[in-house]
């Protein structure tokens, strides 16, 4: 076994035998999931969404947690075996009072797929005064993690899955100023920064976890058309970056290449349910397999959507995972002993 991915020890492709092009229900098939519960954060829009369909099909009973349940409630009418519930990810007290709900039940919990997130979005802060891309997509996660802990490791074989982001190739984790408070505010690094945090703790969680039977990884799910996820991005960030007209349109040849919902879904769950990866965690995964070790050898343009790939040796370092372990620890004022 594996026992951890630090430095990036594990970010070798096996191959999996699936690529960018496999969706999500070609990646479960065979996969039974029946008697397994699974919590999904934003699983009622976009590739949470195509997740919580998918693990549903499978036979998963599924739970989404949602800060506007009516939409969720809305985009999930019809299908069977999902219940969704009130969190807020920038609300601690929302989020404990979710994990206690579910804690109370004495269910075992087999999936938890931290996949809700925001991006580009201007300066706002939590109630702590904490920047809102890394209080919704790393701290409220972290902490959620840590108080479903108990049910994770009475799973006795559970998986938590971070969708993290190519993003993360934007920014390390400012150790010095996570929040903004003493530098200009850039959206890009700040969803940069969540993004590496991602990663950071499924290295430093499934380094902790593994012997409990519980394992971590994080993804890129792609570059995929028709979600909601840069809703708020200014248009001129798009344009810079090479992928959209002066007149803010997608360019025809970019667009082509955008993954499906389908598509876009499918690393999730293979991270979530492929037996190829029993003996293995703490990995991040790209188009439905380990990715590699970027040291600078591989060309990006964001333009050319199938460059994105490989994850940054400061997104898996072991001195990093730790660190941002003890500084989440110290911002949310939580304690996650994993034993």
């Amino acid at each position: 076994m594996t026992r951890n991915n630090y430095n990036g020890i594990a970010q070798q492709p096996l191959p999996s035998g699936f690529n960018a092009t496999s969706t999500a229900a070609e990646v479960i098939n065979g996969i039974d999931l029946t008697g397994k519960t699974a919590i999904i954060t934003g699983g009622y829009a976009g590739i949470g969404l195509e997740t919580a369909k998918t693990l549903v099909a499978a036979g998963a009973s599924v739970i989404v947690p949602a800060r506007d349940t009516e939409k969720a409630k809305k985009n999930l009418g019809g299908l069977a075996n999902i219940k969704v519930e009130q969190m807020d990810l920038m609300d601690a007290d929302s989020i404990d009072a979710f994990a206690q709900r579910f804690l109370e039940s004495g269910q075992p919990l087999h999936l938890l797929i931290n996949n809700a997130g925001i991006m580009w979005v201007p300066l706002r802060r939590d109630n702590r005064g904490y920047e809102s891309q890394l209080s919704t997509n790393h701290l409220g996660h972290f902490r959620l993690t840590a108080k479903l802990w108990p049910a994770l490791k009475k799973a006795g074989n559970a998986r938590v899955v971070n969708v993290s982001s190519f993003g993360h190739h934007i920014a390390p984790f400012n150790f010095e100023d996570p929040n903004f408070e003493h530098r200009p505010y850039e959206t890009l690094q700040g969803y940069g920064q969540s993004k590496s945090a991602n990663n950071l703790f499924a290295v430093e969680l499934d380094a902790r976890a593994a012997a409990f039977g519980v394992r971590a990884y994080a993804l890129h799910p792609g570059s995929v058309n028709h979600t909601d996820l840069g809703r708020e991005a200014p248009i001129e960030l798009f344009k810079q970056m090479g992928t959209h007209d002066a007149n803010g349109n997608i360019y025809p040849e970019v667009e082509k290449q955008l993954k499906t919902l389908a598509q876009g879904a499918a690393t999730t769950v293979w991270c979530a349910t492929s037996p190829a990866l029993n003996n293995i965690g703490g990995v991040y995964c790209e188009n439905v397999d380990i990715a590699e070790l970027d040291n600078g050898h591989i060309e990006h343009l964001m333009s050319a959507p199938e460059t994105l790939r490989g994850v940054k040796p400061y997104a898996v370092g072991e001195n990093e995972a730790k660190q941002l372990w003890a500084l989440t620890e110290q911002m949310t004022g939580i304690k996650f002993n994993v034993d």
